[in-house]
């Protein structure tokens, strides 16, 4: 395939990043008889326009999980309330959990059983508010301005009220996760409280769904190797499963939901 134009080039690139889930420029370098730094001028480009999200040595698709916590609170559910049932048998009774916002994390927290007593932290509102008519559960609020896309409260006050918890597990949100990416938000100060959440706790979980695997957001908050446990769907692939297991990460299989 030689000489491609611009708009075929990443016409073809499109069509590989929904078949194939990641392109490499070198690869794309060979196939359109092209220079690799054509090629990853073209990556910029796309990413730029939000086609793809640019990573060491090509791309990945981007994140689908755009919108609010509201929009995507109705995204999902019987998926997401399978993953929270395991993922509530990883949380250990008597023990301190921070609950990152997000969809389903707010799944996880509706999900937990009310004899399971714990106390549990967390940055969103929405979760506290579940976790509150837990009868065995003492909620921490963390403070600060609450974003409206992610629904848990950003900045400095954030971080400063996580300051003062050492969770032995937190329960991290993520919009993309990948082996190479590692697992990746949209926003910048997310990312930020993300990383400073998962920092000062002993352990970290993800619960994802699987539109979220294989793809990435442009904000980095952990490589995989640095969460302990990934809670994924029944029909999770057991090859890239067990090249995340490779990389130390435990792997949980939800249910299948009806």
């Amino acid at each position: 395939m030689q000489d491609f134009l611009l708009r075929e080039r990443q016409g073809v690139i499109s069509d590989r990043l929904r078949l194939n889930g990641r392109v490499l420029a070198t690869e794309l370098a060979l196939e359109f008889g092209v220079s690799e730094d054509t090629v990853r001028r073209d990556l910029r480009e796309m990413a730029a326009a939000g086609l793809c999200e640019r990573v060491y040595g090509g791309a990945l698709p981007i994140s689908p999980a755009r919108g609010s916590l509201t929009q995507r609170i109705g995204f999902a559910v019987d998926r997401k309330q399978a993953l929270a049932r395991a993922a509530t048998q990883q949380i250990a009774a008597g023990s301190t959990v921070f609950f990152d916002a997000g969809s389903t994390n707010l799944a996880i927290a509706n999900a937990l059983p009310d004899e399971l007593a714990l106390t549990a932290a967390t940055n969103a509102p929405a979760i506290a508010a579940a976790l509150i008519d837990k009868p065995s559960v003492n909620v921490i609020l963390i403070g600060g301005m609450v974003d409206r896309q992610t629904g848990g409260s950003l900045g400095a006050k954030a971080l400063r009220d996580m300051e003062q918890i050492s969770p032995d597990l937190c329960i991290l949100g993520a919009c993309g996760v990948d082996l190479e990416a590692g697992i990746t938000v949209f926003g910048f100060e997310d990312a930020e409280f993300k990383r400073y959440a998962a920092s000062r706790s002993k352990k970290v979980l993800v619960a994802a769904t699987s539109e979220k695997f294989g793809t990435a957001a442009p904000h980095s908050i952990l490589p995989v190797a640095h969460c302990e446990c990934l809670v994924v769907e029944h029909d999770a692939d057991p090859a890239i499963l067990a090249d995340y297991r490779a990389r130390g990460c435990r792997t949980v299989v939800a249910e299948k939901t009806n």
